[in-house]
């Protein structure tokens, strides 16, 4: 049985109060000695979309969920003059793991989680037990055509009327439209998700931040190579579990992950984009099965 999950703040990298949530066995004396299992959200979610696997994994692991800079309950003063880049968000959450002396985890990435935790392993390849990654995309044949095409032309002719004709991605009903489309079952799908990430993007800045991060997202794309050598060269025990509905990242990226490592294991739930809201048994059984079954 897992203890109830804790939300935490811990600040770092001068001056970010890094927003996360915890949880471990009932039983267990010392968390700090567990295997940990870190959660890495996408956009325009946070932490909250973790809240039903976190109890399930923390049976057995010490499982973290931050909220990425820009997201969720994660605060940045202005004065900081944070640069809301991937490249930024990735080494503050290499400057959170430091303060919690967390050197080694096994990571489950979705969405923006993903560049995040690759770009991690190529500065830390050791610290990656191993991946499970839904719908957290490293190929460009993952990249579906209908959500990616206007993001595209916007990276390779940039001007400021099509950055911002991007702020279209933040609506409201953009945002629930990454919940309920490609889903089995829309109506189990709590309206309180996708409700949170709008209201916490309506906040004074965060538009902006996400336009920006949009843009920047091309250097993600320009590293796919490099993503692709470390899987190559630390081939590290990989769960490619898949929503076989998403449009935004389509099932060839799932099976792009057996290219550069034969051992990786591809599998398909009946879900969308944000596969947990109605998949969380099948995901969850399927992590917990294959760390078992390498050792963690």
């Amino acid at each position: 049985m897992a203890a109830p999950t804790q939300v935490k703040t811990i600040a770092v990298d001068s001056g970010v109060d890094v927003f996360y949530r915890e949880a471990f066995p009932l039983s267990a004396h010392d968390p700090s000695v567990l295997p940990v299992v870190l959660l890495l959200h996408g956009f325009p979610s946070s932490s909250f979309q973790y809240r039903d696997l976190i109890p399930r994994l923390a049976e057995k692991y010490r499982v973290i969920a931050p909220d990425l800079p820009g997201y969720g309950f994660t605060a940045i003063p202005d004065s900081r003059q944070y640069e809301y880049t991937f490249a930024s968000i990735t080494n503050t959450i290499i400057a959170f793991l430091d303060a919690l002396k967390i050197a080694k985890f096994a990571v489950y990435v979705f969405d923006y989680g993903a560049p995040t935790a690759f770009r991690l392993a190529l500065q830390r390849p050791e610290a990656i037990t191993a991946l499970i990654t839904q719908n957290g995309n490293a190929y460009e044949e993952g990249l579906g055509e209908s959500f990616w095409a206007p993001l595209k032309d916007v990276w390779a002719h940039p001007t400021p009327e099509k950055i911002e004709g991007l702020k279209a991605f933040l609506s409201f009903e953009a945002t629930k439209s990454q919940y309920v489309t490609g889903s089995p079952d829309p109506s189990v799908i709590p309206p309180e998700t996708y409700n949170l990430d709008y209201y916490l993007m309506t906040r004074p800045g965060n538009a902006d931040i996400q336009v920006g991060l949009f843009v920047d997202y091309k250097n993600n794309v320009a590293l796919y190579p490099k993503f692709h050598e470390y899987f190559r060269t630390h081939r590290p025990p990989t769960l490619a579990i898949w929503g076989k509905n998403d449009t935004i990242f389509v099932p060839a990226g799932a099976e792009a992950f057996k290219r550069d490592n034969a051992n990786a294991v591809v599998k398909f739930v009946d879900a969308g984009h944000f596969a947990l809201e109605t998949s969380l048994k099948e995901i969850a059984a399927n992590i917990l099965a294959f760390l078992a079954q390498h050792g963690i």
